[in-house]
């Protein structure tokens, strides 16, 4: 299903999405963004398959979590990254080479498309979200919503004054929900930038209010900037909130659920 997403001066809004089984003969165009949900709880049969399409430096990564359960997570979100990129450029999952910036934002080498095709991908407890597009930065997060998490005592160290004073004025039932949308909104949009937490998470703002659009409403130091970017909310499931943040505009959303062919 395509999710036509209207923006709004800087505001970006979107359909809550449906999550749908993608055509055979996959298609992305330069205004579109392919956001793909995928189940980290998967078979045994499954992560075996594949854990033998990870690079030798991916497996040695799996093999260093303590726990099967993590390790197990991790193979699935590469392997799946792997097994969707292969879609798209037609060439075998294993095949595929990715390299890392001096902040660790994987792409792929651009004899594999690397300059054109973007991704980006994050995941959280049983559930990963991997999002591409075309000649453009993107970045995702999704974060799992804890009732019981010190929001505003995080917040105070991470966000910045505005979105502390519009937390705080919230009632106390939309302060957790809101957290978290504001966290991975903020996450997403310094993941594609590709400078991760170099960016303090304090000097720019992002909407949070819940009901109100995603957007990049400034960032300290570039008033410029909250004008190159979209953020869009996206509800993966009902205790899990996420965000997209790319380059320009997206007047195309599309959502698609992973299932394994194996």
């Amino acid at each position: 299903m395509t999710h036509q997403a209207q923006k709004k001066g800087k505001y970006m809004t979107a359909v809550v999405p449906s999550w749908n089984s993608p055509p055979e003969n996959l298609t992305l165009d330069i205004n579109e963004i392919h956001v793909w949900r995928v189940s980290l709880a998967q078979a045994a049969s499954c992560v075996r398959t594949l854990a033998e399409t990870l690079s030798t430096d991916e497996q040695t990564k799996a093999e260093r979590f303590h726990f099967p359960k993590d390790r197990s997570q991790f193979i699935v979100t590469r392997g799946a990254l792997r097994e969707i990129l292969s879609r798209y450029l037609h060439i075998n999952p294993s095949h595929l080479s990715f390299e890392y910036n001096p902040y660790g934002k994987p792409s792929l080498i651009v004899a594999q498309s690397g300059d054109t095709l973007r991704f980006n991908l994050s995941h959280s407890h049983e559930l990963g979200l991997i999002a591409i597009t075309k000649n453009r930065d993107i970045g995702v997060d999704i974060e799992r919503i804890n009732p019981n998490f010190p929001c505003l005592e995080i917040a105070e160290k991470f966000f910045s004054p505005l979105e502390n004073t519009v937390l705080r004025s919230l009632s106390k039932n939309l302060q957790n929900h809101a957290f978290f949308a504001c966290w991975t909104r903020k996450e997403a949009y310094i993941k594609a930038v590709g400078k991760g937490l170099s960016i303090p998470l304090n000097e720019f703002d992002v909407t949070l209010t819940p009901g109100e659009p995603a957007a990049l409403l400034n960032v300290e130091q570039n008033p410029e900037e909250s004008s190159k970017w979209s953020l869009i909310e996206l509800i993966p499931c009902s205790d899990i909130v996420g965000a997209v943040a790319v380059a320009g505009d997206c007047s195309k959303l599309h959502c698609w659920q992973w299932t394994a062919k194996f």
